[in-house]
């Protein structure tokens, strides 16, 4: 039987400044106390996999609800909704990003009270959910091992404008010709304030500090 879950057909926004309009729901999370994170990667870097691993980390001091966008399909939120969080999937209706009225719409649609944390799962891509501002707080991307090392030099824009960065399914890295080394010293060259954590949402390595700097992030914040 699967879990039952809103589903919002979101439109593109008419406003052409969407960096004022991502200005105004930062100003309005704010008040609210709810710190957003816009997470972004290519498809099948593991992104649902590590963001359920991320909730049972912090299921017992953190309140968090989880948008999940896609151009179609319910498969993630179904996921996310079997660990018993607040969840809403998102349609953008073909388009490959959102911008912050589309986020906007999201939040609305799910709602925020109680919140603490608010994740949006970005549409898969590496190019353009990198190019809009969502609104959030903070910006995080996954890489996967099997990708590749040399995505940042082929996709710079997204680890310039990312606060971290998660490298998953490092438990496979040795049949993999990968170069963590590597990675971290092109994204760092990038992106000087970039924080990289190496995890595995497989077997939980290094969720726990990917867990502890969203608490801090979240309570700095609210605190501020």
């Amino acid at each position: 039987m699967k879990s039952e879950f809103k589903i919002l057909e979101i439109k593109e926004s008419v406003f052409e400044n969407n960096d004022k309009r991502a200005e105004l729901l930062r100003d309005d999370l704010k008040k609210d106390g709810v710190f957003l994170l816009n997470l972004m990667s290519s498809p099948g870097s593991g992104k649902t996999t590590t963001l359920v691993q991320t909730l049972k980390a912090l299921q017992n001091d953190t309140n968090v609800g989880i948008m999940e966008a896609d151009i179609s399909s319910d498969v993630d939120a179904q996921t996310i909704a079997e660990t018993g969080a607040k969840v809403i999937q998102l349609h953008t209706g073909g388009m490959c990003h959102l911008d912050a009225d589309m986020t906007r719409q999201g939040l609305e649609g799910m709602g925020t009270d109680g919140l603490d944390l608010a994740i949006l799962e970005n549409v898969g891509n590496l190019v353009c959910p990198a190019e809009f501002d969502t609104g959030a707080v903070k910006n995080a991307a996954i890489l996967s091992v099997p990708e590749g090392d040399d995505k940042p030099l082929k996709y710079p824009l997204i680890f310039s404008v990312v606060d971290v960065l998660l490298i998953n399914k490092i438990d496979v890295m040795e049949h993999f010709d990968f170069d963590l080394d590597a990675v971290i010293e092109r994204v760092t060259e990038l992106n000087p304030n970039i924080k990289v954590i190496p995890i595995s949402a497989r077997t939980g390595e290094g969720i726990e500090q990917w867990a502890n700097w969203l608490r801090t992030e979240v309570r700095v914040w609210q605190s501020a």
